[in-house]
């Protein structure tokens, strides 16, 4: 990268071309982005590579916006023949996905749907027809097989007073009794991310194949638990693993009590893998987050990552190895300023494999797993998936300007991609170009922003803006490809772009993702502020006059401060998901933890550190338009909020719009709503940025 100066700012620019050598007549042959073709592009996930190295498999999603149902898909790839195509496993009218590798790597254990449950089924790679492994009465959450293919760990969802499965199949048919319809509760959670409660909880199952490679009946490991393994709402097969002879499963907990709701002590425990032994805790003196139990190639350590402040769901994850013999733990690379995300044993144990977020990108690294030296492999766009066997390391990598696809990384450090999933669809559209710039922010401290140019740009003219706000907010909105607020989308509408990495990201040392605590409305602002000013004079194409901000989740929390704060700057807003009263916030929302670590406590114990930000105490001085979006089943923050932003709106007689959506979550996932949702935000900005 080369840096210039421009008006005081200093600018990140990329070696290869950007705007000011974009050749504008050859990208006018092209369509502009829009957010059906979003919708209809294929999404990789889930990479496994096999045992001895030889292929790469994944899962591939695609959307049909006109059934509005996405379908997952099985493929293959030979990495070693990169000009070769990958190939459908087993070709089904079902939904198919969580492969995982048989230790010999000649075929497949996945879950489908193609029995009418979600069960077991096993491929392999001769082409014979794939065989259905389990007959169980419940689906199985996620699956995971054992280095020497004969046991599986299963996640089942039961409830934990049944003695057996069937128990909880027949509870879940069982019609209401006529006694009425109410449901009680006993302690949190009530309702969590998008269900209520009904006493079920996630168990870890083993199930021992015969040699004719059926299943046995499956065992609970997980049953002296008050627990769900893997953890909800998002928790996957990442969250237990077996030892590498198979003997003993290593799994992350947390213990539900009467603290779940405000709780982040996740814990790591180890048990027999043919349930002989009970549970035991490996981390008990850690009150904060241990996760991602995995065992060294041979054995001899354990590894996970862990957090050190209870509470702080956004403080750094530290690699942390126990040696299995003698006991004794320690901290890998203790000095390194990164937050670990996914990692995994290179074959020999000598290194670890870790991405992290880092300076708007999320990269890919190797670590000594002696020294802790870590040394970076892929150092642009995003990488979300990687695998790693014998000398192969295959990876896929998104950026702002394109969906993910894999890549092969050759041991001279070089990479060759290897798929192009949506060439031919992308091939006929304007991705647009971006770049990254950099500007002293609060405290004249350096701070991270991408600019992203409109479709049809042309020198010389000036374009209307959006500045979007990621939610978190310790999260970082960087070089990588989203299918919810894809900056390429407003882009192709013909807006410029804006995005910042305010104070609170995270990629930049934990300092900095540490320094908002207690500060919500302040640094962020302040980086907001600077950040789109330091834009506007780097950017001459960026019309200072026309401007609105966009945000969700704390982003929508932000578009309800900017209301309060800064409503003299843009034209609208637009919010979803927001919050709009802190105090109350408090208790609506299902996961407590964040609140309370961010403000210093409970509402009841520090009730002025609720009200410091508190967009609620501001509405009086509220007078830019904003449409306001919600969905109904969304617990975390709950759609009165977003009811309660309207209402104030309307109260102030300030041009407002709202869309609820009664079956949407704190996410937009279904096909239609996502085309209504980005369809109702880009009419709004048109009315208010395109009649100047």
């Amino acid at each position: 990268m080369k840096r210039t100066v421009l008006s005081g700012v200093v600018a990140l620019v990329a070696t290869t071309a950007f705007i000011a050598s974009h050749d504008v007549a050859c990208a006018e042959e092209r369509s502009a982005f829009t957010v059906e073709d979003l919708l209809r592009l294929r999404r990789l996930s889930d990479l496994q590579v096999s045992p001895d190295g030889r292929y790469a498999a994944f899962t591939v999603s695609e959307t049909d916006i006109e059934t509005n149902r996405s379908g997952t898909s099985l493929w293959l790839l030979d990495p070693q023949a990169p000009t070769g195509s990958p190939r459908q496993v087993s070709v089904s009218d079902h939904d198919e996905w969580n492969a995982r590798w048989m230790p010999d790597s000649r075929g497949l254990y996945f879950l489908s749907d193609r029995s009418g449950s979600v069960q077991v089924w096993r491929s392999k790679l001769d082409g014979a027809e794939a065989t259905q492994i389990t007959r169980l009465p419940l689906d199985v959450q996620a699956l995971k097989v054992a280095p020497r293919g004969d046991r599986l760990l299963i996640a089942l969802e039961v409830f934990p007073d049944c003695a057996d499965l069937d128990c909880s199949a027949r509870r879940m048919q069982r019609t209401p009794e006529p006694r009425g319809t109410g449901r009680v509760y006993e302690r949190l959670f009530v309702r969590h991310w998008d269900r209520w409660k009904d006493g079920r909880q996630s168990h870890l199952y083993s199930l021992r194949l015969t040699s004719a490679g059926t299943a046995e009946a499956p065992v609970d490991l997980t049953r002296a638990l008050d627990a769900d393994v893997p953890s909800k709402p998002r928790g996957g097969d990442e969250e237990f693993n077996f030892s590498p002879d198979g003997s003993r499963v290593a799994f992350t907990a947390r213990i539900k009590g009467k603290t779940e709701a405000w709780s982040t002590n996740f814990d790591v425990y180890e048990v027999a893998a043919d349930g002989s032994s009970e549970p035991r805790n490996l981390t008990s003196n850690n009150p904060a987050w241990d996760s991602a139990p995995t065992y060294s190639p041979d054995g001899r350590v354990l590894a996970w990552k862990a957090m050190r402040r209870p509470q702080n769901e956004a403080d750094r994850f530290q690699l942390v190895f126990k040696d299995v013999r003698s006991g004794n733990v320690r901290t890998l690379a203790a000095d390194w300023d990164r937050s670990v995300d996914r990692f995994a044993f290179s074959p020999d144990g000598r290194h670890i494999l870790a991405t992290t977020d880092h300076l708007g990108q999320h990269v890919l690294w190797k670590i000594d797993a002696r020294s802790g030296a870590v040394k970076l492999l892929e150092t642009e766009g995003q990488v979300t998936e990687f695998g790693v066997a014998r000398q192969n390391i295959v990876y896929a990598r998104s950026a702002l300007d394109s969906p993910a696809d894999l890549y092969l990384l050759n041991r001279d450090g070089t990479s060759e991609r290897l798929t192009t999933l949506n060439a031919s669809r992308l091939e006929q559209l304007r991705i647009s170009p971006f770049e990254q710039f950099t500007f002293l922010g609060w405290n004249a401290e350096r701070v991270h922003g991408y600019v992203m140019q409109p479709y049809g740009f042309e020198k010389g003219r000036k374009y209307p803006v959006l500045l979007i706000v990621h939610g978190g907010p310790q999260l970082s909105f960087g070089n990588g490809w989203s299918y919810r607020w894809n900056p390429q989308v407003y882009a192709g509408a013909g807006y410029a772009v804006v995005f910042i990495d305010y104070h609170g990201s995270t990629g930049y040392g934990q300092a900095f993702t540490d320094s908002i605590t207690g500060d919500w409305g302040g640094k962020p602002l302040e980086d907001l502020r600077i950040g789109l000013a330091a834009a506007m004079a780097t950017y001459p194409w960026l019309d200072r006059e026309s401007v609105c901000a966009l945000g969700a989740s704390y982003g929508g929390y932000m578009m309800n401060w900017i209301e309060s704060q800064w409503s003299d700057r843009f034209r609208c807003l637009v919010n979803y998901a927001g919050v709009f009263d802190v105090r109350g916030m408090y208790y609506q929302t299902d996961e407590m933890w964040l609140d309370e670590f961010e403000l210093g406590g409970p509402e009841f114990g520090v009730p002025a550190s609720y009200e410091k930000h508190n967009p609620l105490r501001h509405v009086s001085s509220w007078n830019t338009p904003m449409l306001v979006g919600h969905g109904q089943q969304d617990f975390n923050v709950p759609y009165e909020q977003g009811i309660s932003t309207f209402t104030a709106l309307q109260r102030r007689g300030i041009e407002s719009r709202l869309v609820i959506f009664p079956d949407e979550t704190h996410f937009i996932l279904q096909a239609r709503n996502q085309l209504q949702w980005q369809h109702e935000v880009l009419a709004w900005l048109d009315r208010w940025l395109r009649t100047r």
